[in-house]
């Protein structure tokens, strides 16, 4: 069975009705995401932080995964697939999708603000503070926000090296480390890119295809699972 992994970024959920940070309006047009989002924001209005990531939280569960998520998942027939991907929703898990590693955390995890393995489901989508971990210490979001290191970027490079086939979906390819997981793929691997923008980047030895996600996805999945 060869191994088939999945690079994904804000793409692959945008069509799902995702808020970015700057749709989420109100409030947060006063602020740069590094401004609620990061340990020095933490540390300096905690509230504010768990304001922010409440409004996320809460608008997660009105979504629902989309057409590209859910024919990801109609792969695991014929290979073996691992998922990388940079968002923080649970919509690739939701959709059905078994082996999903979390780049950059989970929104619907918290964690102690003391012990970063010290993590937890969250029960519904409210965080407070006062809200306290099984150490004692107050609970934080399970994000890795600005500033701090991307603890399982060594585990994603493994999982990229022993792809036969590598499927990157909607992502600008330009925020580091996760943008360099690409040429982590052996020399034999098949490279696909799927994204509105991927005829405007030049990606050697990249098959391009300049779809959205939801449109995108569903075309490759076919093409996959007919092959051989």
């Amino acid at each position: 069975m060869k191994k088939l992994v999945i690079l994904s970024g804000a793409g692959m959920s945008a069509e799902s009705g995702i808020l970015t940070f700057r749709d989420m309006g109100g409030l947060w047009e006063q602020y740069r995401i590094e401004e609620v989002a990061s340990p020095i924001a933490w540390a300096n209005d905690p509230e504010m932080v768990h304001n922010f990531y409440n409004i996320r939280r809460k608008q997660l569960l009105e979504v629902n995964p989309n057409a590209g998520h859910i024919a990801l998942v109609e792969l695991e027939k014929k290979y073996n697939v691992e998922i990388v991907t940079q968002n923080v929703d649970d919509l690739h898990e939701r959709a059905g999708s078994t082996k999903v590693l979390h780049l950059h955390g989970e929104l619907r995890k918290v964690r102690s603000e003391k012990n970063e393995h010290l993590v937890s489901e969250l029960e519904g989508w409210e965080l407070k503070m006062g809200d306290l971990a099984e150490d004692g210490a107050q609970l934080r979001p399970h994000i890795v926000w600005f500033g701090e290191s991307v603890p399982l970027i060594t585990k994603a490079a493994e999982i990229v090296s022993t792809a036969d086939i590598l499927i990157i979906i909607g992502t600008s390819l330009s925020v580091y480390p996760a943008a360099g997981l690409m040429h982590e793929a052996p020399s034999h691997c098949r490279k696909f890119f799927i994204d509105p923008s991927a005829d405007s980047q030049y990606l050697d030895g990249v098959e391009r295809i300049a779809e959205k996600a939801g449109v995108g996805v569903p075309m490759l999945v076919k093409e996959l699972m007919e092959e051989g």
